[in-house]
């Protein structure tokens, strides 16, 4: 977790000095006294949301974040479908992201966001083994232990948290960039290296995760699973440093404790959703990021394509036709897409298939896409080739009410906010651009700049009715953000 949020310096720094020293500083200490309710020492829910939409606002600029609408599409509705199985209401709703690194590793922030590093998923052999880690994710969440971490009273949490919110409440004034208010602090802050999830919480988490799973309709031994491996490869890398094991240490004791839970119970009929495979295979392309690493991965695709059936032959199938295509082998992809789709159908299929339409010309992906999307509906991947395959044919007007609908389809994805300003913008109907693009700042966390398009639109409109609805949004925002205000001083270092 640190990795990802060190990696851009400066930029960052937000989320690096939530980041500083060996384990997060919003994990529960060692020897907190009790698991259960949160106490009022702790974070408000409110609040803690208000950090994690600072942090993700920021590490949504950083290189290894996947902005991939399919992955964290199907990453965040595997978080949900376990989270709606807790054994207690969670304060926060659950939003998974994937971040592109080779470790083994998840984490979760401050607000119900959960990190899910690229090598977790590409090392999962199965659905249940992906979901026991996200399971025991989302266990933190639902005990708070990252908000009572942040909030406990040690010297070097102190000061962090005070700096981050001084930091966030100067944002919020519209005072200088976020990143650069705690810029030194990340550096100069010293952290209790003992500040780490505690045994009692890990094992909190990992009970709390079982049962999710299997209330879910995943296999508990996934869970059994990954840890045995994981707890393998911190033992062949000891002394190395990161990985999962150094931020949730693995235990003989809590490997036991999941297995005596699991023991004597019925085995779960598990139902593993098939896009678990091409969400995989994807993740292992965006992964291989040299041609070393895509010789590699086209030897792995090749025997699993010759070796497997169903779902996993088809997912390494696309592989190949996706390494085909960046290699600029478009006969070849084809190629190796129409025996995939032979084999299963599934929404990456589509997605690759508008991608090779738009190498015969802008007409041929608007039919593709037109087949794909009337097929899968419900995909936010397919939905975005279908707008940029309108946008690329010049047909805004259709790209236009497309993105509409799909915004109200998915009220909290922005980026078909995004996509909507762009079409709106070559239309010429700049109002409704600001609009969309107020729309999309507002999603993302950045409310002073959202205020900034409402009143840009403002000042180009010359409706009546229209200045009065942006009057209105304007003073809503502004609203909210007095109240993030109120809710951040009471933690402003005295």
């Amino acid at each position: 977790m640190k990795t990802w949020m060190r990696r851009t310096g400066a930029g960052l720094s937000l989320a690096g000095a939530l980041a500083a020293g060996t384990p997060p500083v919003w994990s529960q200490p060692m020897g907190l006294p009790s698991l259960g309710a949160a106490s009022s020492a702790e974070l408000s829910p409110a609040v803690e949301r208000t950090l994690g939409q600072a942090i993700m606002e920021q590490g949504r600029q950083d290189p290894t974040y996947i902005s991939d609408l399919d992955i964290n599409q199907y990453l965040t509705t595997l978080g949900q479908r376990l989270a709606e199985h807790a054994p207690q209401a969670l304060a926060q709703e659950v939003t998974v992201f994937a971040v592109r690194d080779p470790s083994i590793n998840a984490f979760a922030l401050p607000g119900g966001y959960i990190g899910i590093h690229s090598g977790l998923v590409v090392g999962a052999q199965s659905e249940s083994e992906l979901a026991g880690v996200l399971a025991h994710e989302i266990g933190h969440v639902m005990q708070r232990h990252i908000a009572r971490g942040i909030t406990q009273q040690s010297q070097g949490t102190g000061i962090m948290v005070a700096s981050l919110i001084g930091a966030l409440l100067a944002a919020l004034a519209g005072q200088g960039d976020l990143a650069m208010g705690v810029a030194t602090f990340g550096q100069a802050a010293a952290i209790d290296r003992q500040l780490g999830f505690s045994r009692g919480a890990e094992q909190e988490a990992d009970r709390a995760g079982l049962q999710m799973m299997r209330q879910a309709g995943f296999d508990p031994q996934g869970m059994v699973a990954m840890f045995r491996r994981l707890m393998n490869a911190a033992r062949l890398n000891e002394g190395t440093g990161g990985g999962y094991a150094s931020t949730h240490p693995l235990s003989i004791q809590r490997l036991s404790d999941i297995e005596n839970r699991i023991e004597g119970q019925p085995a779960a009929a598990a139902t593993p959703d098939p896009e678990f495979w091409f969400v995989r295979a994807h993740l292992a392309l965006i992964q291989a990021r040299d041609h070393a690493d895509r010789q590699r991965l086209q030897q792995t695709l090749r025997t699993e394509a010759r070796d497997l059936r169903g779902a996993r032959q088809a997912a390494a199938l696309y592989g190949l036709a996706s390494l085909h295509r960046t290699e600029g082998d478009l006969a070849g992809a084809r190629a190796q897409l129409a025996q995939a789709q032979s084999v299963q159908p599934a929404p990456q299929l589509d997605m690759l298939a508008i991608k090779l339409a738009e190498a015969q010309g802008p007409a041929a992906a608007v039919e593709v896409s037109a087949a794909a999307w009337k097929r899968w509906p419900g995909s936010q991947g397919v939905a975005e080739g279908r707008a940029r395959a309108l946008q690329q044919a010049g047909q805004d007007e259709a790209a236009a009410a497309f993105l509409q609908a799909a915004a109200r389809q998915w009220p909290d994805t922005p980026d078909f906010q995004k996509l909507l300003a762009a079409s709106l913008q070559r239309l010429g109907r700049e109002v409704e651009a600001h609009e969309a693009m107020a729309s999309y700042f507002e999603q993302t966390g950045a409310l002073p700049t959202a205020v900034e398009h409402l009143q840009q639109a403002r000042s180009l409109s010359k409706d009546f009715y229209a200045q009065s609805r942006l009057d209105m949004r304007i003073r809503a925002l502004r609203e909210r953000l007095d109240t993030q205000r109120a809710l951040l001083e009471p933690f402003r270092k005295q």
